[in-house]
């Protein structure tokens, strides 16, 4: 009877070790982003969590916290580098004072079409845009999709430049944003995404600048009327994590974790094509005059020209001449 117990005992302490070993393997990281469940953002997360499922056979989870959850771009990405929060994703403008050579991505109408702008993202430009995040503290895991954006007020159409000019516009933090706005004669008003639809309620602001995802899944096409696709500039997500906490990982782990965010980020490029029409009929029914077909020459007349001129004064040309190329 004793010996019976002693091996049962061992048998017990046994399978406690490995329980103990497999919770200790399970790593589970906070993922943070500003857009809604609604979003293909939030999509895309989910789809990264599958795959880091799959691929890491459950050692590695992601909890997602979506809505600015864990606070706006800015406070989340410092929550990365100071090891609070593990992951999030913004949009690239939002990483530009830390790295000022991805302004490159926001020049007004630097990129031809889709096909250019995964060639430069997923390429040795974006690559080595990425890389240049780590002395931040942050690992660039991948680009994803916030898309060509599109310009919506509350007051008229807007089918040619001299239809902005007054205009209070929320636009992002970014310098080439900002001076482009600024040269098309409005009055730019950076702001987070959260408090965008209460300022366009409340007329702090008239208009503002998304793709038309953003447009839909924050439902702002309760407060604006008029939508113009003017594609006035690209902006990708970042997908970032704590370096630190990225290092610490094993190599199969960290390869795991650059594939599934590759994945899912290929995952969402191709939702958001997808869904563009859908969205633009859904928002005709709600009521938005969406303006499908915009002559961006004019545009492209008043402020391409001097907003490059801007970048190469501060980083050189030869950045901007390297994106150029692949548009061939």
């Amino acid at each position: 009877m004793k010996l019976f117990n002693l091996k049962t005992l061992s048998a017990l302490v046994a399978g406690m070790s490995m329980m103990i070993a497999n919770a200790n393997a399970e790593v589970s990281l906070r993922f943070g982003y500003e857009a809604p469940r609604t979003d293909s953002q939030h999509l895309a997360a989910k789809k990264f969590n599958e795959l880091l499922n799959e691929k890491t056979k459950g050692e590695i989870k992601l909890k997602l916290f979506p809505d600015s959850t864990l606070g706006n771009a800015q406070t989340m990405i410092s929550g990365v580098r100071g090891g609070t929060i593990d992951l999030e994703m913004s949009g690239s403008p939002n990483f530009t004072g830390l790295e000022p050579k991805l302004n490159v991505i926001d020049i007004p109408f630097i990129f031809k079409d889709r096909t250019h702008v995964y060639k430069v993202l997923d390429g040795e430009i974006g690559q080595g845009l990425l890389k240049d995040l780590e002395a931040q503290g942050l690992k660039g895991l991948a680009f994803w999709d916030v898309g060509f954006r599109a310009f919506s007020n509350s007051k008229h159409p807007v089918t040619k430049p001299e239809d902005i000019k007054g205009l209070k516009v929320r636009t992002n933090q970014n310098p080439m944003y900002i001076e482009a706005f600024k040269l098309l004669g409005a009055n730019p008003v950076p702001m987070p995404l959260a408090e965008l639809y209460t300022a366009l309620e409340t007329r702090a602001v008239d208009a503002q600048e998304h793709p038309i995802g953003i447009f839909w899944s924050s439902k702002l096409y309760e407060v604006q009327k008029y939508l113009s696709l003017t594609n006035h500039g690209y902006t990708p997500l970042i997908v970032v994590m704590n370096k630190a906490k990225f290092d610490a990982l094993s190599p199969e782990l960290q390869n795991s974790m650059i594939e599934a965010a590759k994945e899912a980020g290929q995952y969402q490029r191709d939702l958001n094509v997808k869904n563009e029409k859908e969205i633009i009929t859904n928002l005709q029914k709600q009521g938005v005059e969406v303006i499908e077909k915009v002559d961006t020459q004019p545009f492209q007349a008043v402020i391409a020209e001097q907003v490059r001129k801007s970048f190469v004064e501060k980083h050189g040309d030869a950045l901007l001449k390297q994106v150029d190329a692949l548009a061939q």
